[in-house]
């Protein structure tokens, strides 16, 4: 695995920590919680991006990013299946074919071309897109997670601690 390679697969990880830290404490009424009538609720988020990453990462240097099978604009309504536990395995689902796909990359691939929605990238655009995508998508979650549980711990650095945090990057 290259060091780009790896670098995203860390970045990827930590976006999907705060995430995971986010969502972890809250109850199912503010995972579905819709905070106005134009803002996706937590829920939606989740949906939408478990089917992202399942469409853009599986089979990547082959199919299209956008496969025939997904469909986008149902990831953005709740139907009656969709339970707080069935939305959390499909975001496991996504987050592992990214994170499979990203164990099988190596430099060789990096200049490929790839498409989504037929417009073709280099796999390097195309991991950097998909990266600001996820990371997008995590900042929501957090902001409405923290609006909803005003007061759980800062998944970065809380305001006021600046002085003390010690950088740690890529430390376990």
């Amino acid at each position: 695995m290259s060091d780009l390679i790896a670098d995203l697969a860390h970045e990827f990880r930590s976006q999907k920590t705060y995430a995971d830290r986010a969502m972890a404490p809250l109850s199912a009424d503010a995972f579905f919680q819709r905070p106005g009538p134009a803002v996706n609720p937590i829920a939606l988020i989740v949906k939408h991006l478990a089917g992202n990453l399942k469409s853009r990462w599986y089979d990547f240097l082959t199919a299209d990013g956008e496969k025939p099978t997904r469909d986008r604009d149902a990831e953005f309504v709740l139907g009656p299946d969709d339970t707080q536990a069935g939305l959390l395995a499909a975001w496991e689902r996504g987050w592992a074919t990214l994170f499979d796909t990203l164990a099988g990359l190596t430099d060789a691939d990096l200049d490929k071309t790839v498409t989504i929605r037929g417009e073709p990238h280099t796999v390097r655009q195309a991991l950097v897109r998909g990266y600001g995508h996820a990371a997008y998508h995590v900042g929501q979650i957090m902001y409405l997670a923290r609006l909803f549980n005003a007061d759980a711990p800062y998944q970065t650095i809380a305001p006021g601690t600046s002085k003390e945090h010690r950088p740690g990057y890529r430390k376990a």
